[in-house]
């Protein structure tokens, strides 16, 4: 969520209001194939307080698609329930990407700005920066003899 209180009246995808009868009818499916899909985990819609079904959008939507690739993809219900799980899978791995790559996004720019701090406290009136320029001149040191005594 994103900080901000929701309102509790607030329809959203995920809301289950509609009854097995209403979500048959626009799904396209029969309540008894609504019951069959729930018995197998394939749409499970949630329960009242008496044990009734409650469908959301996102469950009508999710009903179209199994029957979709039931019927014209000829797909068994074992496999689409592979289908969904692994459809499942992949949002939640997206979501933890895209979190994931927020955090390394928040860490880069603190970092950063931490490194400008370092830099801004560094004392140059001590040792002032001089450019030094590369040559290829060799320079050969030989210490003095010592004086004998």
């Amino acid at each position: 969520m994103d900080g901000r209180r929701r309102n509790p009246y607030q329809l959203t995808d995920e809301t289950p209001v509609y009854v097995i009868s209403i979500a048959a009818q626009l799904s396209g499916l029969h309540p008894q194939t609504l019951r069959q899909y729930d018995r197998l985990g394939l749409v499970s819609p949630d329960r009242t307080a008496g044990r009734g079904r409650r469908y959301s959008a996102r469950d009508i939507e999710l009903l179209r698609t199994v029957q979709q690739l039931s019927q014209d993809e000829g797909i068994n219900l074992a496999g689409i329930k592979r289908i969904i799980e692994l459809e499942n899978q992949v949002a939640a791995l997206q979501q933890r990407v895209a979190e994931l790559s927020a955090a390394v996004d928040g860490a880069a720019v603190a970092m950063q700005q931490r490194e400008a701090q370092v830099h801004a406290s560094y004392r140059r009136d001590l040792v002032p920066y001089q450019d030094v320029q590369q040559t290829g001149a060799l320079v050969v040191w030989r210490p003095k003899p010592k004086p004998k005594p």
